[in-house]
């Protein structure tokens, strides 16, 4: 279950991808106008680790980009690090991009081979905890595989990317997409 805050985010999550995004060797046109699609979250299992997969339209193009928020630096991820944030509530966060940090990737994982969706996302208001309807809807294929260290494949382009596996996979839909894509899948 995701807690989600009511917050002032500076810079927004948007401004934060759209600043990042031309130094990535997986995007190669401007960072004009960062729209976002929708998104989905997982848990971290210690809770100490936000985590949110973005679906955002770049220049007429849909990407996939998860993020992880973290309230100190992961060490030795510096070449993940998106930038940090001021959260009003939680104060300054450390966004990673989300297949560099470990905590995303054995979610991911887990996900993936359990066959199990996105968490259920609650919002806190002065009346109490309301449930947040999601904008996508992931489901993992519950892949058998019990490798160790499987590697995590983010499928950056979604609806334009190269043939990738059905199995071992994540997929999700959202409004306007009639049958589930994939988004991220273990080789």
């Amino acid at each position: 279950m995701a807690i989600i805050h009511r917050a002032t985010l500076v810079p927004t999550k948007a401004e934060l991808v759209a600043a990042w995004l031309p130094a990535q060797p997986w995007f190669d046109g401007p960072p004009a106008d960062v729209r976002p699609v929708g998104a989905y979250r997982f848990d971290d299992p210690e809770g100490e680790v936000g985590i949110e997969s973005h679906l955002l339209e770049v220049g007429g193009r849909l990407l996939h980009v998860p993020l992880t928020y973290r309230g100190a630096p992961l060490a030795g991820a510096q070449e993940w690090l998106v930038g940090t944030m001021e959260h009003s509530v939680l104060g300054t966060r450390w966004v990673y991009d989300g297949p560099g940090d470990p905590v995303y990737r054995a979610e991911l994982v887990r996900v993936v081979r359990e066959g199990d969706t996105q968490v259920r996302m609650w919002v806190e208001t002065p009346e109490g905890r309301v449930e947040r309807e999601p904008t996508v809807q992931v489901r993992g294929s519950g892949a058998g595989d019990a490798a160790d260290d499987p590697e995590v494949v983010v499928v950056r382009e979604p609806l334009t990317g190269p043939e990738v596996p059905k199995t071992r996979a994540l997929t999700g839909t959202w409004a306007g997409l009639d049958a589930p894509v994939v988004l991220a899948y273990l080789a």
